[in-house]
């Protein structure tokens, strides 16, 4: 595989993970664990959520949420995916089913208080359900990506920053991954918000979701590679700052945000405080008990060469993505959002992944694809220590 077909496919998949595309593996392992949370609502009352997709990574984690707080929840799906997250859970879920594109049948002249759009995966499909609904729920919450950002090209990026929305000329294959999916989101914001009005509408805007079930492998080196001996390399240079979120705060965040109807527009971005990659590392790596030294490779044509564009949660800090980690979280902090300490992330996702709940085959393939971090590793570290002598 070409470095640039590498790139982007991480684009396509990190784009897919995050609008609700079915999980692989099987039922999760402790996925509650460390982060026990307070059952009682803060509201007295139940609320009835819609949720449009609902089966994948995010979708089982709010509905777990929701339950153990008292409220009902709906999924709207076209009945294709087998949810693999919380299963035992989908007994107590209303399940619709139908087609975005070319059937809403299921949704005529039922009443919600709240929808959660996790599938909006065109802009016509938020139009049209937006449309449906909007005299039948009370909020329209919807799901969107910090993609809506790229290009990222400054510093502390909040929700007042400029969209595109529309595709400028002249873009790479690459650039076009991207910024397709960017202007998709932003508009797609566009139309929830002129179906239910601001007052009647949260957007959601999330970064990189780490935590057991991601489909994606985007993460899952870090906890397989930190419960192992020996030279870790870190890519980028040392103050390459990092952001993420585990999926579980995502998901719980967001249901109480439905239950205050605090409407408005939020980055679903963590840490809490800011973070560089190394002691994003460092950090993870206190969650095993063994023996470690880390080596920083912070020559970016190096990586490049090496094919290493990205280990997630660290991105290559080019021009175009001089900000993807460097977005404001301060008003979704101040409205709620909290964040579980990383080591429980990385236990849990370790867990999860070592356990037979995940097909023995897609392991496999992890482990002997050459495109890894896992596998280049040895290589990479004699090669960097012959280019710096």
């Amino acid at each position: 595989m070409s470095k640039s077909n590498s790139r982007r496919t991480f684009i396509k998949k990190s784009a897919i993970a995050g609008i609700g595309i079915p999980l692989m593996g099987g039922i999760l392992l402790n996925c509650n664990s460390g982060s026990k949370k307070e059952v009682t609502t803060t509201t007295n009352k139940k609320l009835n959520i819609l949720i449009l997709g609902g089966t994948s990574f995010l979708g089982p984690h709010q509905i777990a949420y929701a339950l153990s707080r008292g409220h009902s929840v709906s999924t709207f799906t076209r009945g294709k995916t087998i949810p693999k997250i919380h299963t035992e859970l989908f007994k107590d879920v209303e399940q619709l089913i139908g087609d975005r594109e070319d059937n809403l049948k299921a949704l005529d002249n039922r009443k919600w208080d709240v929808v959660i759009d996790n599938s909006g995966r065109k802009v016509e499909w938020t139009k049209a359900t937006g449309n449906l609904l909007k005299d039948n729920v009370g909020m329209y919450m919807y799901t969107s990506s910090t993609g809506v950002y790229y290009p990222y090209l400054t510093d502390n990026i909040s929700t007042d920053t400029k969209l595109v929305l529309e595709m400028p000329d002249g873009l790479s294959e690459d650039e076009k991954y991207e910024m397709e999916y960017g202007v998709m989101k932003a508009n797609s914001e566009l139309e929830a918000i002129k179906a239910f009005g601001k007052d009647r509408t949260i957007v959601i805007r999330p970064t990189y979701m780490l935590g057991p079930g991601d489909r994606t492998d985007r993460f899952v080196h870090w906890p397989v590679r930190l419960a192992k001996d020996g030279e870790i390399v870190i890519p980028g240079k040392v103050d390459d700052p990092v952001q993420y979120i585990d999926v579980r705060d995502m998901a719980d965040w967001f249901i109480r945000l439905a239950e205050s109807k605090t409407a408005g527009t939020f980055n679903g971005v963590g840490p809490m405080d800011k973070q560089t990659m190394p002691q994003f590392i460092k950090e993870a790596s206190k969650t095993f008990d063994t023996n470690h030294s880390f080596v920083q490779i912070d020559d970016y044509d190096f990586l490049k060469e090496n094919g290493v564009y990205y280990s997630i949660p660290w991105v290559m800090a080019d021009k175009a993505h001089h900000g993807s980690a460097r977005i404001s979280n301060t008003k979704s902090i101040e409205s709620g959002l909290t964040f579980r300490p990383l080591k429980t992330t990385v236990l849990d996702t370790y867990n999860w992944w070592n356990s037979d709940n995940v097909d023995p085959n897609r392991k496999t393939k992890f482990n002997a694809n050459l495109e890894t971090m896992l596998i280049k590793e040895k290589d990479m570290l004699k090669a960097w220590k012959k280019h710096k002598s």
